[in-house]
């Protein structure tokens, strides 16, 4: 007969947490974020920490190579998605871990018989207003000039004329070259009253833009996630197909840790997949498994040797993997479960295997939430998704900015791999949803905003690390009516444009 588990799951919307005692201390400038990504003894240090307990979902429309290097910057850490060719993630992760902190790969570029038109265009597009012109429209094509916003007036241009006849030429141009390096470049810009330097190689192709804005943006950066060599840290997804071709060309581009993107990792293939990983590379190649809902998922994923573990099936914004198969958990209850799990493992073998809670996360508070009871760190997709640096486009919807969202189950995306049972190579029914979110902008403004609300309700809780939230925490479960009384009630509100 089948085994019952009577009482319901639960999410996060479900629970509050109660303040406890704060002493002078409790201060959010006093908290620290830092967590392991990666397992550890007792006593010993994480090999990989994370700066701030965030990374971002294995996903086509949430993490490419854009997304790694700007949640790196805040002391994140991307899993670029696995669902494409060997090559191209191996591509990826390579540009991330080549990349020069300030000097800025060119992602608006047209040739020189392009128009008004198409520059505005553009900058709708990207939203940027400095516009690379090289000879054949490409990043790295030989520098032909450049345009600005002081370049052009639309009232007084027609919208055909072309690019050639009102760009700042490179004979005009001071620009940097091969050898410069960061300090110089802006030592260069502030000489010379510059807003952006072109780099260019001895050909005169372009390789970077240094912009004057970023200068202060990298000296206030101090949560970055770089390694011993100062480069950006960046993870990869794999799959149980493939792997013994993707993992080697992975660990070639740099990947500093891997994670096996999987709807449900309570199965042997990944078990197979992690020992291929352990024998071959032994300790030094950094995996994490998943994604489980329970203690024996928890057990048998850790001693097979992953080095963390992701916890939720089907709380994801975009998931319907409990609607179509009615398979999953409440991410709460799962979460707890799990959290409990690890404990016992690191009382029992002194080896302490972090655990990733991924999905359920709606309103900032739910990140708290997801910390207190128990995760180490958390993996969203929807959440990073609304950002600029999410690899999707950004669409007018009524007159509101969007931006696109699709799973890894949607007919779109067609990760077969990742649900993969051992069958037929291709996706037989969809599990996830193609749709569009709210556009929110910058990755940097609002993880910063989101951290700060954790910071100040860490102090409610006498809290100033996550070991410590997870020891003190006090967890409520509400009823229905307190969800209502927890959000402005009987009275209406007032819409700011009718205040005069």
């Amino acid at each position: 007969m089948a085994t019952f588990i009577n009482e319901p799951s639960h999410t996060f919307g479900e629970y509050l947490l109660i303040p406890g005692y704060s002493s002078t201390d409790c201060i959010p400038a006093n908290v620290s974020l830092k967590t392991p990504l990666v397992k550890f003894r007792k006593g010993e240090e994480a090999p990989i920490s994370l700066n701030i307990p965030l990374v971002s979902a294995i996903m086509q429309s949430v993490s490419d190579d854009g997304m790694a290097v700007a949640l790196a910057s805040e002391g994140g850490l991307s899993f670029v998605y696995g669902s494409q060719s060997i090559e191209n993630e191996a591509g990826m992760v390579a540009r991330v871990k080549s990349y020069k902190a300030g000097f800025v790969v060119s992602d608006s570029n047209v040739s020189p018989d392009a128009t008004l038109g198409d520059i505005l265009a553009l900058k709708e597009r990207t939203g940027h207003s400095t516009v690379a012109v090289t000879e054949d429209g490409t990043p790295a094509g030989k520098l032909a000039g450049i345009i600005t916003s002081r370049d052009y007036r639309v009232s007084r241009m027609p919208i055909d004329m072309q690019v050639k006849d009102f760009m700042t030429p490179y004979s005009e141009l001071i620009c940097g070259n091969e050898q410069t390096t960061l300090k110089e470049a802006n030592d260069i810009i502030w000489e010379h009253k510059l807003n952006c330097l072109p780099v260019v190689d001895k050909n005169d192709r372009l390789m970077y833009f240094v912009f004057r804005k970023d200068y202060t943006t990298h000296k206030s950066n101090e949560n970055e996630l770089i390694d011993a060599s100062k480069r950006y840290m960046v993870g990869a997804g794999i799959n149980t197909r493939d792997y013994a071709e993707r993992v080697p060309a992975l660990v070639e581009a740099g990947a500093d840790a891997l994670c096996i993107d999987s709807s449900e990792g309570f199965s042997e293939w990944q078990r197979i997949t992690l020992r291929y990983i352990r024998e071959k590379y032994g300790d030094t190649v950094k995996v994490g498994a998943g994604n489980v809902v329970d203690r024996e998922g928890f057990r048998f994923l850790a001693e097979a040797g992953a080095d963390f573990v992701k916890v939720g099936i089907g709380g994801g914004a975009i998931c319907i993997t409990r609607e179509t198969k009615g398979i999953g958990r409440g991410q709460a209850t799962a979460l707890i479960e799990v959290a409990r799990a690890r404990d016992e493992y690191f009382e029992e073998t002194g080896v302490y295997v972090p655990i990733c809670s991924d999905g359920g996360i709606v309103h900032d508070y739910h990140m708290t939430l997801a910390l207190a009871m128990g995760a180490d760190f958390m993996m969203l997709g929807r959440y990073f998704a609304r950002f600029d640096e999410s690899p999707t486009k950004k669409v007018n919807i009524n007159g509101s900015y969007m931006k696109e969202y699709w799973g890894e189950g949607s007919a779109r995306a067609r990760n077969w791999q990742r649900y993969d049972l051992g069958g037929d190579a291709k996706l037989t029914f969809e599990e996830g949803v193609d749709s569009l979110v709210p556009y929110a902008g910058t990755l940097k403004d609002n993880v910063r905003m989101s951290l700060s609300k954790v910071r100040s309700t860490m102090c409610n809780c006498g809290a100033l690390t996550i070991p410590e939230l997870q020891q003190k925490a006090k967890l409520t479960l509400v009823s229905s009516t307190s969800i209502v009384e927890g959000g402005a009630h009987d009275v209406m509100l007032k819409d700011s444009r009718q205040i005069r």
